[in-house]
């Protein structure tokens, strides 16, 4: 049966817990200082430590501090809202949580629900590790260069804690794979796991996607939100800078205070939520140019990790090239193989659009090959999307918003489909070119296709060439 200790001084707060606790089916015992503390963790080893942050002989850190090493333990500091910064602090530290005085009984319930019944998860995520370092994977991850190392290293510190993440790489470096992997290697593992891309979805939609709308209707039951549908689970927030700034503040409210209000409703509603947040941004220029607030930047990146971009990662395009070759080939039967010296040349090309790029590259020569990849194609592919934009030709007379169209159009094609790439390339925001478009798709001029944009480019240069 697993096992509590409860760290406070009062002894009121104590003996409450104590029967919580007791009540969730776990053994519990109880003190009231650090030294106490650490006579009881040598007396009986606990599973989770519940601890006030201010103790009489010293902090619930100092408790944290002399536990870290035995491993294993996850300590949740008890602290009131004047401390709630130095509890955010001390989750870079690698305290599992914190809870806020008067506590929640639904909050503490819902840690004591991701205390593993059986088996130690930090013991678990160490055998990974080890796995990793014989087969260059870790969970849905793949590769063994250092920079990538490293990565693991501090993923496998952070999942364990209920700690905010923020993830900061290029567009193309995995970052939803990183989430899913934080998620996967934490406590609530078995719970949901949502996604919402800030940049994709309508300014005018994103309040009621997150946050769900109340019921016109009594008689109805409303939409919930995937803060609701999320709850117990995690929530990756991609783009989190393209997020409009008014909708931040409440984004904020939500983290903060662990619940939120539905669209056209007053009712709070309580979220056992854990946000991973993203952004191809550098955040602190997204800050400057008030792209994001600061308060949130603040609490989103308790635990900031650093995806390396694949032109960094030596030794992993090969890797990952056979990764996706072996995927496509189980899919569809075949046993489909590279051609020499392939793929060891692919690890020479600089790959700007980096991981997304190269899959989509093994994808292309994989459809084209009977037997065998050549690679000259995805090879040529990517080069041209370093290259100098090709020039577009607007026949006197087209409107603006024609001519608009068609360089828009030829400079996704350009850049490979890579919509980071082409927005800044003609001088907008990713959000401005997201909606340019969905206006083309809804006109009907851009097909719902991964090649879109190119189609739709051909099928322009084609309607130009049957004129008269």
């Amino acid at each position: 049966m697993p096992h509590v200790l409860i760290v406070d001084d009062d002894a009121a707060t104590a003996a409450a817990l104590s029967e919580l606790v007791a009540a969730e089916g776990f053994t519990v015992a109880a003190c009231g200082s650090v030294s106490d503390a650490r006579a009881e963790v040598a007396r009986l080893k606990p599973d989770i430590i519940l601890c006030d942050l201010r103790l009489p002989d010293g902090s619930g850190l100092d408790v944290f501090r002399s536990v870290e090493a035995s491993g294993g333990i996850e300590v949740v500091l008890i602290t009131g809202h004047a401390s709630v910064e130095t509890a955010v602090q001390a989750l870079r530290e690698g305290v599992s949580d914190y809870l806020v005085k008067p506590v929640n009984p639904q909050r503490v319930k819902a840690i004591l629900a991701r205390v593993p019944r059986g088996g130690d998860l930090k013991a678990e995520i160490g055998s990974l590790r080890g796995q990793l370092r014989r087969l260059g994977r870790f969970d849905h991850m793949i590769g063994r260069s250092p920079a990538m190392q490293s990565l693991y290293d501090q993923i496998a510190r952070v999942a364990p804690t209920e700690a905010a993440v923020l993830l900061i790489g290029e567009s193309g470096t995995g970052k939803e794979i990183v989430a899913r992997t934080v998620h996967d290697l934490s406590r609530r593992r078995g719970q949901p796991f949502f996604c919402a891309n800030c940049g994709a979805i309508s300014p005018s939609l994103i309040e009621g996607e997150l946050f769900g709308m109340d019921a016109a209707d009594v008689a109805e039951q409303g939409q919930p939100g995937l803060f609701e549908r999320a709850h117990g689970g995690t929530l990756f927030l991609d783009e989190i800078t393209e997020m409009p700034m008014e909708l931040q503040v409440k984004l904020l409210r939500a983290v903060e205070t662990r619940s939120f209000v539905r669209l056209g409703s007053h009712q709070e509603r309580e979220s056992d939520v854990r946000i991973v947040a993203a952004t191809p941004r550098d955040p602190e220029q997204a800050v400057a140019d008030k792209k994001l607030r600061v308060d949130l930047y603040q609490r989103l990146s308790v635990f900031p990790l650093t995806l390396p971009p694949l032109r960094e990662r030596h030794g992993d395009v090969e890797l990952l090239a056979q990764h996706f070759l072996d995927q496509l080939n189980a899919t569809h039967g075949t046993q489909k193989r590279f051609a020499p010296p392939a793929p060891g040349s692919l690890s020479l090309l600089p790959w700007p659009g980096n991981v997304r790029e190269l899959k989509n590259a093994i994808e292309r020569a994989y459809v084209l090959a009977d037997a065998t990849l050549d690679l000259s194609g995805a090879t040529a592919s990517t080069a041209t999307t370093t290259a100098v934009p090709t020039t577009v030709t607007v026949p006197v007379g087209s409107s603006l918003a024609e001519a608009d169209r068609r360089l828009i159009l030829a400079t996704l094609e350009q850049c490979n489909g890579v919509k980071k790439w082409a927005a800044q390339l003609l001088g907008v925001s990713l959000k401005t070119l997201y909606n340019r478009l969905e206006e083309y798709r809804a006109q009907g001029i851009l097909p719902r296709t991964p090649s879109a944009g190119a189609r739709a480019l051909a099928a322009q240069r084609a309607h130009d060439r049957a004129r008269p």
